[in-house]
C-alpha cells in the first residue's frame, strides 16, 4: 500500500512540535475517505487543534492531503472571520490562548475542551498590516521545518548508502534457525525475538565496513538520580529522558539546589559531550553545542569521544540515532516490560567508522538541518510573543517586538 492509496489522518500527536511529525500516523483508505468522509477531508489554510489531553496545540496546514483524525478539529477562517490562519494558530498556542483553552477543559483523567466551548472562544481583532506580518513570520517557519526534515531524511538516506545498509535491515524472512548450544554459549539468550533475521542481516552489513565498539570511540560517564526530595521549584534544571531530543533538550519544570548536592559543578556536561539516553525511551543521543549548568538523571549517559580525528562528536552522534543503533537497542532490551539498556550492553555496540571526510560531510548537513529547526522555533517564539504583547498593550508594541529580534526583516 503506497501514499497514493490512502490519506494521513492527523491526530494530537502529530501537532506536538508545533509542526507537523508524521513519524507515527493512522491512514484511512481514500476510496472510502472521499465516498464517506468528506466533511473530514482537510485543506490548505485549515487550522487544527487538539481538543483533548494534557497538551492543546494548534497548527495551519499548508496542505490538502490530509484528513482529521482523532482527538482533533477544524477551525477554518470564514470571510468574515477578523482573523487569517496565521494568526489563528498563533494566539491559540500563545499563553492567552492556552490559558482560555485550560479554562475550558474538563476536570477529567482525560482533559477535554468541547466543541461547543471552543466555537464560543473569543479570538482578537488585528490590523490587516499585523496580521501580514505574523503570516509572513508563520510561513517561514514552515518553510524552514521542511527543508530542515528534507535534509535530514537526505543526510540519513547518504549514510545509510555509505555502509550499504538499506538492502540488508529491509530483507524479510519470518524465520531464522539457532541452535541451542550457540544460544546458550555465546548470547545466553532463549527468546527468540533476540534471534529475529533482521539483526543477522544487520551485523552481516557492519561487517562489510571498517567499525569500532562504542567503548572504543568514547568515555562513559554516568549521572545521578538525587531522589524527588531534592527536587526544587527553582535551581540548577534538572534534565531527564523526557526532555531529551536528538536536535534539543527542552525545559524541564525540575530543578536542584546547588548547595544541596556535592561537587555538583563537576556533573555539568561540557561542549561536544553527547547526552544518551539508557531507561525508557532508549537510544535518543543529543551533542551539546556549548558547555550547560544542568544535571542529568541517571538514565543519560555521558559520552565523550576520545580521538576527534577519528570520529566526530556530530558524526557519532548521529550514528548513536540512527536505525544501526536503533536496531541493536531493540535486540539488546526485547523481552523488557520497561526498557533498559545496560550499560555493559551500550559497550559493545557497534559503530561504523566512514572516511572523516564522509563525516564532516554528513554532519555539516545535520547540524544544518538543526540550525533551521531551531529558527523555526525561535520565529514562532517571536510570532507568540508580538500577540500576546498586541493584546496586552498594543500592536506599535508588539511590533517594536519584533523589530528588536533577528527578524525584523518580516515587517
Amino acid at each position: 500500500m503506497n501514499s497514493e492509496d490512502f490519506y494521513i489522518a492527523l491526530t494530537s500527536k502529530n501537532i506536538q512540535k508545533n509542526h507537523l511529525e508524521l513519524k507515527d500516523y493512522i491512514t484511512i483508505d481514500k476510496k472510502i475517505a472521499d465516498k464517506f468522509l468528506k466533511r473530514s477531508k482537510l485543506h490548505k489554510d485549515d487550522v487544527i487543534l487538539s481538543y483533548t489531553g494534557e497538551y492543546r496545540r494548534a497548527l495551519k496546514l499548508y496542505e490538502d492531503s490530509y484528513q482529521l483524525g482523532p482527538n482533533v478539529c477544524r477551525i477554518t477562517p470564514n470571510k468574515n472571520c477578523s482573523s487569517n490562519s496565521a494568526v489563528l494558530s498563533v494566539f491559540l498556542n500563545s499563553s492567552v490562548g492556552q490559558s482560555i483553552l485550560n479554562k475550558e477543559k474538563t476536570l477529567s483523567a482525560q482533559p477535554t475542551v468541547a466543541m461547543s466551548r471552543i466555537r464560543k472562544i473569543p479570538f482578537p481583532k488585528f490590523s490587516d498590516n499585523f496580521q501580514k506580518i505574523i503570516e509572513n513570520m508563520i510561513n517561514k517557519q514552515y518553510e524552514w521545518n521542511k527543508e530542515s526534515s528534507e535534509l535530514y531524511e537526505e543526510v540519513k538516506r547518504e549514510f545509510d548508502d555509505s555502509i550499504t545498509y538499506n538492502n540488508y535491515y529491509q530483507q524479510q524472512i519470518n524465520y531464522n534457525i539457532k541452535s541451542l548450544e550457540e544460544s546458550l554459549k555465546k548470547a545466553k539468550r532463549l527468546d527468540a525475538e533476540y534471534y529475529q533475521a533482521k539483526y543477522d542481516n544487520l551485523y552481516n552489513a557492519l561487517g562489510k565496513v571498517k567499525t569500532k565498539k562504542l567503548k572504543e570511540i568514547a568515555i562513559k560517564k554516568k549521572s545521578i538520580e538525587p531522589g524527588t526530595e531534592f527536587y526544587k521549584n527553582n535551581g540548577i534544571p534538572f534534565v531527564r529522558v523526557s526532555n531529551l531530543f536528538e536536535d534539543k533538550i527542552t525545559e524541564t519544570n525540575i530543578f536542584l539546589d546547588r548547595k544541596e548536592i556535592k561537587d555538583i559543578e563537576q556533573l555539568f556536561p561540557k561542549k561536544d559531550t553527547i547526552l544518551f539516553s539508557k531507561d525508557g525511551s532508549i537510544g535518543i543521543a543529543y551533542k551539546l553545542e556549548k558547555d550547560l549548568e544542568i544535571v542529568t538523571s541517571s538514565a543519560i549517559l555521558h559520552l565523550n569521544v576520545k580521538n576527534k580525528c577519528e570520529v566526530l562528536p556530530d558524526y557519532l552522534a548521529l550514528v548513536l540515532n540512527s536505525e544501526i543503533v536503533k536496531l541493536q537497542a531493540q535486540r539488546d532490551s526485547s523481552g523488557a516490560i520497561i526498557q533498559h539498556w545496560k550499560p555493559s550492553e551500550i559497550d559493545e555496540v557497534i559503530i561504523p567508522i566512514l572516511d572523516i571526510s564522509i563525516q564532516k560531510k554528513i554532519a555539516n548537513k545535520a547540524n544544518k538541518s538543526f540550525e533551521l529547526k531551531r529558527n523555526a522555533k525561535q520565529i514562532l517564539a517571536i510570532a507568540q510573543r508580538a500577540i500576546e504583547i498586541a493584546i496586552d498593550e498594543n500592536e506599535d508594541e508588539a511590533i517594536k517586538c519584533i523589530k528588536g529580534s533577528c527578524y525584523n526583516e518580516y515587517i
